[in-house]
């Protein structure tokens, strides 16, 4: 009896001092919370038969959205706007996600773009990481300032409207006044041609103001002090070289041609002739016919009454009618060398012209 009693005594010393070690063993490998390493253990278990659960995405819309984690804002909080956004299925499955992952203390506040057809694990990861966001914007050489606000609307990452940002470059929005002066830019006139046409990747939180700034100081480097010391040399302001950069740049199709047809309009200006100058008839307009750069006939050349309408007015129009780009300016300030007043369109469709001395040649070199 009592060699039994001693027998059971033994193996619940043993038991007990394995139980002890295994304790002991979970807790070093729990860092000292053996309730939160259970846990894990069996979302793991529990993730690990919900692999395609993980890597559907919510949807097929690849069109990102704008996505704010606020400063606070917890794993479930999260989860439950992402949820909410329609950009996952399941906000629990992503709170155990990046639980386990060990994300869920590396979630970033900040301003994000997602998508439908990102998975759980790539929106955990996004979110990390709020440097990575910016926002693709593109202006094309030749658009006007409308054009560009219309951009804005329909790039739907801006937290703006085209309209805001029109509010503070259009008629009578303040302007640097180191910037007017530096390009000869009149008290209450525009921004136009001067918000510089490149591929943008910008700040999420960027305003219209910070847009704006960011389009002249493209502008101002792109230019350089050379180009704005040249035209002054000229005895010209580097807002003329803009306005008749921008028509140069809505005349043509090819760069090379930037210069020939700007020598064309320096020439005529040189000998007081009229621009006569399709591209500022259609400005003139002003999107009145349904488009912003419609097909216009001979009848508006006298018909569209607009300071604008270089076939009624001598000299440069008002202002630019148009953002050129680099080339345009520079060929307008440094023209090619020519005798011609007169250019067209060649009959042979590759969008190129044919030049002219004479007007009798002009009409020559019709189709």
């Amino acid at each position: 009896m009592k060699r039994t009693l001693a027998g059971l005594i033994f193996v619940a010393v043993v038991f007990f001092f394995l139980v002890a070690v295994a304790c002991g063993f979970l807790l070093i490998l729990s860092g000292g919370d053996i309730a939160d390493y259970v846990r894990d253990a069996l979302i793991r278990v529990s993730l690990s038969s919900r692999q395609e659960e993980l890597n559907m995405p919510a949807g097929t819309d690849d069109t990102p959205q704008r996505f704010t984690v606020n400063i606070g804002d917890t794993p479930l909080t999260i989860a439950l706007n992402l949820t909410n956004a329609g950009l996952i299925g399941d906000a629990q499955l992503f709170v155990d996600y990046v639980r386990v992952e060990e994300l869920d203390s590396q979630l970033e506040a900040g301003i994000y773009f997602i998508n439908q057809t990102q998975t759980i694990p790539q929106i955990a990861l996004l979110l990390t990481d709020s440097r990575s966001s910016h926002i693709p914007f593109r202006i094309l050489e030749g658009l006007r300032l409308e054009e560009i606000a219309d951009l804005i609307d329909q790039n739907q990452l801006f937290n703006f409207t085209g309209g805001d940002f029109a509010a503070v470059v259009g008629i009578g929005a303040q302007i640097d006044p180191a910037f007017a002066a530096e390009m000869g830019i009149p008290v209450g006139a525009s921004l136009e041609g001067f918000l510089f046409p490149n591929t943008y990747q910008l700040p999420p939180d960027i305003s219209p103001e910070g847009l704006r700034d960011t389009l002249l100081d493209a502008f101002r480097t792109n230019v350089g002090l050379q180009l704005i010391s040249d035209i002054q040399a000229q005895g010209l302001t580097m807002r003329d070289a803009v306005i008749l950069a921008s028509i140069v740049e809505r005349e043509a199709v090819w760069d090379d041609e930037h210069p020939m047809i700007a020598s064309v309009y320096r020439n005529r200006l040189a000998i007081g002739m009229r621009l006569e100058a399709d591209p500022t008839v259609q400005y003139a307009l002003n999107g009145t016919r349904g488009r912003w750069w419609t097909n216009i006939s001979i009848a508006d050349y006298r018909g569209v009454i607009s300071p604008y309408n270089t076939y009624l007015n001598n000299g440069l129009p008002p202002g630019p009618i148009a953002s050129p780009g680099i080339s345009a300016i520079r060929a307008a300030v440094h023209p090619a060398e020519s005798s011609y007043y007169f250019f067209r369109a060649k009959c042979d469709g590759s969008n190129y012209h044919i030049f002219a001395t004479t007007y009798d040649e002009h009409l020559a070199n019709g189709c």
